[in-house]
């Protein structure tokens, strides 16, 4: 193994194994002891389909059981009634980075605490019934300032607001209930870490349905969030359909951010079709930050390199799906807004006028990643696992730019804090780590575990956008880091009168449908169907808006029963103009696609404000996911996802 001459060598224990790091010239060399065989990436929730959101955290895990050195673990046999032998981590692995060691990479360790109360508030899906104890047991290990509810700085609410009843922890059966768990836990710990003198305000949504995720973000707003943290997100697009842009995310003053995804450049490393050829929202909103994903390198909490993350790929059995790349890419749904296109550079991203994600980065590779505390047992493979995790993911990028901005006083007042982030990088070139290597497009070739980097060069990552920018990192913006990542707390700190000079700039309104002419929606089409509703701000008025969609609790009643059928979905939406809407339902096949139930179609005319109404049709509904679509004329699509059975 190659020597670090001016580097410590630390020992990074991954999940359940251990492997040896050396953090500057020598990294991918120390990394060898690794192989195919032994380490894998874990998603810590299971993907969703379109109208539902997915948790963007990603587990560093082991393929085996294995000892690792200097970790305490306490085992118990099978048995019949305990099949799986549990294993509770109880020291944190050494080599996952820290809070000082984050803190100081990203140049926050002297950072002072913001002059004014910040609370940075966490959406996430389902509940995590012991989200206080692990922040406590985490504060703890890392001697940070406690954050209870008994002193007043920890709240945890469901999506109304209230602190009863709580979501259930068993996510809809589609994964364990440890998924959603581990990514709360991740959320607010890394938070935590970064602005230690900050409120955390954990709000829990229903389910993980873009409706229920909305509600939520909502009661963040209303309950007095400065900062919101999104780690989770879904494809804008499907087949013919693409995601309006819900009012939950439009708050002029409140920074809200949203990860870019861990799928790379338009989702091309999904396992599944259906999720590929477009970018995550809310991500891509035009109103939140949408913050990429990078690889980290750095030395006793000295920031060495980054470059753009990107473990993706196939595996030696040629299946799609590696360990993850930071997501990104142009909007089918929605252009970009004014700070985008003043880019000096902006016709070299290759967006036009589209929306270009990311604006923004912070460190996501699981390679590199953060030391999280969850004590809810999660299964991996012959065991039962709890305790100390290493995770990365852009879940793990979102938080700590909410939580950099909460150090630099929030949003001060300017309706589009993303706007601030773009005149500071054009004002000084050091306001940011100006990330130049890399890319988080496509590789066919299989991830190398001996160095934990992409088997494809940038250049051949890059094929996918004709080596624009939106893809390719270089000098200045680039869509998988947008500006770069954080330098100090300068660059988050609005100018004098920016507030009030940015309110005469809002997001744009639709100009013109359709993507450049180089990129293809996945079909070979070099444009979005002519179906396809593309979208207009919500602010214009002559488009309808679809607000608010969900099932009426008599039919969640009645879906419940032995034998529910198509005319027991009753729904209810509120719309902001009068329209005709076509109600589709459709039933989630094999290869996860969708088929449409024709005969349980409707066409309605709805009314300004809530409207109710049922499907039709007596057709029996097998157990299984559906997807509930409504269409207003000349409007964006709005769905949601339930189960049966």
């Amino acid at each position: 193994m190659t020597t670090c001459t001016r580097q410590r060598l630390v020992r990074v224990a991954l999940a359940t194994g251990l492997m040896l790091l050396c953090s500057q010239q020598a990294f991918a060399a120390a990394l060898s002891p690794l192989t195919s065989s032994d380490y894998r990436v874990s998603p810590v929730c299971a993907g969703q389909g379109f109208g539902s959101a997915g948790c963007l955290g990603l587990r560093l895990v082991a393929k085996a059981p294995q000892t690792v050195p200097g970790v305490r673990v306490m085992t118990r046999r099978a048995s019949s009634k305990q099949p799986a032998p549990a294993i509770e981590y109880k020291e944190p692995f050494e080599g996952s980075l820290t809070p000082s060691e984050l803190l100081g990479a990203y140049g926050l360790s002297s950072a002072p605490a913001p002059t004014t109360t910040q609370t940075i508030a966490i959406v996430d899906a389902y509940d995590d019934p012991t989200a206080e104890q692990d922040l406590e047991h985490f504060d703890q290990q890392f001697e940070l300032p406690a954050c209870t509810t008994v002193n007043g700085c920890f709240r945890k609410v469901n999506q109304a607001g209230n602190s009863a009843p709580l979501p259930e922890s068993n996510s809809e059966g589609l994964e364990p209930e440890a998924g959603w768990a581990l990514e709360i836990a991740t959320d607010i710990e890394v938070a935590h870490s970064v602005c230690q003198a900050c409120k955390i305000l954990l709000v829990e949504a229903a389910t993980s349905s873009f409706s229920d995720m909305e509600a939520a973000e909502s009661t963040a707003v209303q309950l007095g969030a400065n900062e919101i943290s999104n780690s989770w997100g879904g494809p804008e697009c499907s087949e013919s359909l693409c995601v309006s842009d819900s009012p939950a995310f439009n708050h002029p003053g409140v920074v809200i951010t949203a990860s870019s995804g861990d799928l790379g450049y338009r989702n091309w490393d999904a396992a599944n079709a259906e999720e590929r050829g477009s970018a995550d929202y809310p991500a891509s909103s035009p109103h939140v930050i949408a913050v990429g994903g990078t690889r980290l390198v750095q030395s006793s909490g000295e920031w060495q390199q980054e470059t753009i993350w990107n473990d993706g790929g196939e595996s030696k059995t040629g299946e799609r799906g590696g360990a993850g790349a930071a997501g990104g890419g142009c909007s089918t749904a929605f252009s970009a807004p004014a700070w985008q296109r003043a880019l000096p550079a902006w016709e070299g991203v290759g967006c036009a006028n589209r929306r270009a994600v990311a604006d923004v980065a912070a460190d996501a590779d699981p390679y590199t990643g953060v030391a999280v505390y969850d004590s809810t047992p999660t299964t991996e493979g012959a065991e039962t696992v709890s305790g100390w995790n290493v995770l990365g993911g852009t879940s793990v990028a979102s938080p700590i730019i909410a939580a950099t901005f909460a150090l630099a006083g929030g949003g001060e007042g300017v309706p589009y804090p993303a706007r601030t982030l773009y005149r500071n990088a054009a004002k000084s070139a050091s306001a940011f780590h100006d990330v130049q290597q890399g890319s988080n497009g496509e590789c066919l070739k299989p991830f190398n575990f001996n160095t934990a980097e992409s088997g494809c060069t940038g250049a051949e990552q890059a094929t996918i956008c004709k080596s624009k920018s939106i893809c390719l990192a270089g000098p200045g913006y680039d869509g998988p880091a947008g500006v770069g990542t954080p330098n100090g707390i300068a660059a988050f700190v609005p100018e004098a009168g920016e507030a009030e000079e940015s309110t005469k700039e809002e997001p744009p309104t639709e100009e013109t449908p359709g993507l450049p002419s180089w990129i293809t929606n996945g079909s070979g089409a070099t444009s979005p169907p002519s179906t396809q509703p593309v979208l207009s701000a919500p602010q214009t008025p002559h488009i309808p808006h679809l607000v608010f969609l969900g099932l009426t609790t008599r039919s969640i009643v009645a879906l419940n029963s032995a034998r529910p059928h198509a005319s027991q979905v009753r729904f209810t939406f509120v719309i902001d103009l009068p329209a005709n809407i076509k109600v589709l339902l459709a039933k989630r096949a094999r290869h996860r696609r969708w088929r449409a139930l024709h005969r349980a179609s409707v066409t309605i005319r709805a009314t300004l404000g809530r409207n109710s109404d049922k499907l039709a049709g007596s057709q029996v509904l097998a157990p299984g996911a559906y997807r509930l679509t409504l269409t207003p004329q000349q409007g964006a699509a709005r769905s949601l996802v339930f189960h049966i059975g």
